[in-house]
């Protein structure tokens, strides 16, 4: 019988998976090699060899509602998009509201991670530590992977011939405690990280050129009258219609509504593929940046010479003292044998993207390792549950052939989905998987049962944002505040950007006729998609 679980790494993906284990009556321990909870998302002074970091200024780009925990929400006056200091006390205050952080053992790494002789029946696992120095060999009778795919650097110098002799190479961990202003700078790579701390930069450098092979469709935080771009567009409403509405359709909308906010083409930044072929980044700033003659928009690179930068459109830029590079991370598991985890040009086959297929026994899940468009920390704590109660009994995973026709089926739809990228088999659509996986572990809600028992909450959970809370409504894991916790979501986004209450405020009057048509129509969208989602 499964009791004892070792957990690797504290960080937003194993801090929900000690309490799922605690949830389930099961004994933890976690592993984490800093001196602190947090993981990814510690920011440290000095840059770790070997250890992911994120740079000071990071603001989140998923708002709050959306990446909070199922049980814990975040408080209400915390801004919809966080800085990092500000999901670190999250992550401190959810740590200590459930007594994580007595289950952690800091400032030690796990080395080795493999079978028991007898694993084919106990399907126990010998768990090598080190700390201080000391190394300590401990059993368990289960593994919960939690390191994400933030690991090491993504470094493609090989793709860019000629001799780099230029004063700095260096990731974007480190960038922001180089720079002191005044120099002129390369930034390659244009994701989330690159957009932003090319904005950073260009408040103090003399110039930074943000070169780019394919470009991208930059989103906004600030959605629909305000409201946080994801707790607008990720609805289980909006992704009825997205499966029911051509794809053609779907990406002149998206294009469309994108541009009418700047000209994708004439700011340089027009990628060669559609909007919903590769996720878009966000970038607030960036548009300024370029329009203000802070941010130049180049090309990829063609070559380097000693100081300078040869772009593919024949461009030169001399005098370089820096190349930055933010092209995303590999990930690996070197303290796992090859026999239980095989990675081949960053791919990895894992049923539901947690179970590795082929082991005698389900004893180790992989948590946290796919790359959603949307928040990875209620998907992490998601897996977790489910994979809690695979260790326990309570759920039993389908023969090794049908887990691999579902891994199979999956890489050729990501492939036909997407245009091809380091990380194309790990993306997963946020509502979608979210469901699947909640589905997995029994805690998906029933949108009939609510209607007929709930309406107002069923009206909720179908046109508001699918918001993690939703999978504590029941199943195994229920929260009784989870209706009032929904039923208030949009009071607390609100609340932390009205703090101020301007004069003559009128409520809208739900009334009007225009109102009552438009609650019509979506009365009978909602009542079509019931029976889509049973």
């Amino acid at each position: 019988m499964v009791k004892r679980v070792a957990i690797i790494g504290a960080g937003s993906c194993g801090l929900p998976a000690i309490k799922c284990c605690l949830d389930e009556g099961l004994e933890p321990t976690c592993f984490e090699q800093n001196d602190d909870i947090g993981g990814l998302w510690k920011f440290h002074d000095e840059t770790i060899e070997g250890r992911a970091s994120i740079y000071k200024s990071l603001t989140i780009n998923t708002s709050k509602e959306m990446m909070t925990f199922s049980d814990f929400p975040i408080p209400e006056d915390y801004p919809n998009y966080m800085h990092n200091t500000q999901v670190m006390d999250y992550f401190r205050a959810y740590a200590k509201h459930f007594g994580l952080l007595s289950y952690i053992c800091f400032k030690t790494t796990v080395l080795n991670v493999t079978k028991q002789p007898d694993f084919s029946v106990t399907g126990q696992w010998n768990v090598v530590t080190e700390s201080s120095g000391k190394k300590e060999s401990s059993v368990f009778d289960a593994v919960l992977v939690c390191t994400g795919h933030h690991v090491e650097p993504h470094l493609p110098l090989s793709f860019f011939p000629g001799k780099l002799s230029i004063g700095s190479v260096i990731t974007y961990m480190a960038v922001l405690k180089f720079f002191q202003g005044g120099q002129k700078v390369v930034m390659i790579g244009l994701g989330n990280s690159g957009a932003d701390i090319t904005v950073d930069l260009s408040h103090t450098t003399k110039k930074i050129f943000l070169s780019t092979r394919s470009g991208s469709w930059v989103l906004n935080r600030v959605s629909d009258n305000g409201y946080p771009l994801d707790v607008t567009y990720f609805t289980r409403f909006r992704n009825v219609i997205r499966h029911v509405t051509p794809l053609c359709l779907l990406n002149r909308w998206g294009e469309n509504k994108l541009n009418s906010r700047f000209n994708h083409t004439n700011y340089g930044l027009k990628p060669s593929h559609r909007f919903l072929s590769k996720y878009p980044i966000v970038g607030d700033d960036l548009p300024n940046g370029i329009i203000s003659g802070r941010i130049i928009v180049k090309p990829n690179v063609k070559e380097f010479t000693e100081t300078s930068v040869i772009f593919e459109d024949g461009t030169k830029e001399d005098n370089i003292d820096a190349v930055i590079f933010a092209t995303g991370y590999s990930f690996s598991f070197p303290f796992l044998e090859e026999s239980v985890i095989q990675i081949k040009n960053n791919h990895i086959s894992l049923y539901k993207y947690v179970f590795p297929p082929f082991l005698e026994k389900p004893t180790l899940a992989i948590i946290g390792l796919l790359q959603p468009l949307g928040a990875i920390m209620p998907i992490a704590e998601l897996q977790a549950r489910g994979a809690t109660r695979v260790f326990k009994g309570l759920i039993k995973l389908p023969p090794e052939d049908v887990m691999m026709a579902d891994i199979i089926q999956k890489i050729k739809e990501n492939e036909k989905r997407y245009v091809p990228s380091q990380h194309i088999n790990l993306q997963v659509q946020y509502v979608e998987y979210m469901d699947e996986i909640s589905s997995f572990s029994g805690v998906k809600p029933n949108l009939l049962f609510l209607f007929l028992r709930d309406p107002k909450l069923a009206w909720e959970v179908f046109f508001g944002p699918c918001t993690p809370i939703q999978f504590r409504l029941m199943g195994p894991g229920k929260w009784d505040g989870a209706r009032e916790a929904i039923l208030c979501q949009r009071k607390r986004i609100i609340k932390a950007t009205k703090t101020r209450e301007p004069p003559n405020t009128r409520e809208e009057d739900p009334l009007s006729l225009g109102f009552m048509f438009l609650k019509t129509l979506w009365f009978l969208a909602f009542f079509m998609a019931i029976f889509v989602y049973l």
